[in-house]
C-alpha cells in the first residue's frame, strides 16, 4: 500500500489554504469502530471483494497503457464496448475469467490465478 495514493494523507490547496484529505484507511477505521460483529463480517467480505475488483481494474489499465492502446482500441480487440473496458478498469464490475482471457489475448498476455492462505 506504500505506493497507493488512496492510503496516504494528502494535502491540497483550496481557496488559498492547505486542506488535509481524509484517507480511505481513516474512513474505514472510523466506520469499523461503530459496527456490530455482524455488520463487521458483512463489511469485511464486501471490502475484500471491492479491493480485488479495484486491483484487477488497475492491472487491466496498466497492461492496456503499457501496450499503448486506448480503451476503444482494446475494446475492439476484445469484441466489446469502450464503456465495458472503462467499467472493468474502474473496478465497477467483477471480471469473469472469460473476460480476463479475452483481455489477455487482446494484449498478448496470459492470465494467472494465485490462491494463498488467508492472513
Amino acid at each position: 500500500m506504500d505506493d497507493d495514493p488512496l492510503h496516504h494523507r494528502r494535502t491540497y490547496r483550496r481557496g488559498g489554504g492547505l486542506m488535509a484529505r481524509t484517507t480511505i484507511d481513516e474512513l474505514k477505521k472510523n466506520r469499523l469502530a461503530a459496527m456490530t460483529a455482524d455488520e463487521r463480517a458483512v463489511f469485511d467480505e464486501t471490502y475484500e471483494a471491492t479491493r480485488l475488483a479495484l486491483d484487477v481494474g488497475e492491472k487491466v489499465r496498466d497492461a492496456r497503457e503499457a501496450a499503448g492502446l486506448s480503451q476503444r482500441e482494446l475494446a475492439a480487440r476484445m469484441g466489446t464496448s469502450q464503456a465495458a473496458v472503462a467499467r472493468l478498469e474502474a473496478g465497477g464490475v467483477g471480471a469473469t475469467l472469460t473476460t480476463l482471457q479475452k483481455m489477455a489475448a487482446a494484449l498478448d498476455l496470459k492470465v494467472t490465478v494465485e490462491l494463498s492462505a488467508a492472513s
